[in-house]
């Protein structure tokens, strides 16, 4: 057996696409290192709005409150009992987003005020 076939041996349909898969964008708390991790907790507290939401892409956007453009959040990020809704108040840490660490995203995520619709919580099924 040559050092090239070695390497696709196992039993997983995409055996073959694995080298070509690029990493996810997208930084999660579970992919989050370490070193970011603790320079997202040094930044203080911000508060803002959430603009959108949605739990099947398992992402959406907070306007912060002292204006600039919207930061990415991602499901993993929100703490609480409830999923988001539009125009809920929240507070939030600004995490900077690899490699170049110009851009931030919020982590952090804790709802402080609900809007007046109801909202579900995380281990109610969507309606």
């Amino acid at each position: 057996m040559s050092s090239d076939d070695s390497f696709n041996n196992d039993d997983s349909p995409n055996k073959t696409l694995n080298h070509l898969q690029l990493p996810s964008p997208i930084i999660t708390r579970r992919n989050r290192t370490a070193s970011t991790s603790e320079r997202a907790l040094q930044n203080p507290i911000e508060h803002g709005k959430i603009k959108s939401f949605c739990r099947e892409k398992g992402h959406g956007f907070v306007k912060p409150e002292n204006g600039g453009e919207d930061l990415f959040v991602h499901i993993s990020d929100i703490e609480g009992e409830f999923v988001p809704l539009p125009g809920d108040l929240v507070t939030y840490r600004l995490c900077p987003i690899p490699p170049k660490f110009e851009k931030y995203q919020a982590v952090h995520v804790k709802i402080v005020q609900l809007v007046k619709e109801k909202h579900l919580k995380w281990n109610e099924p969507p309606l």
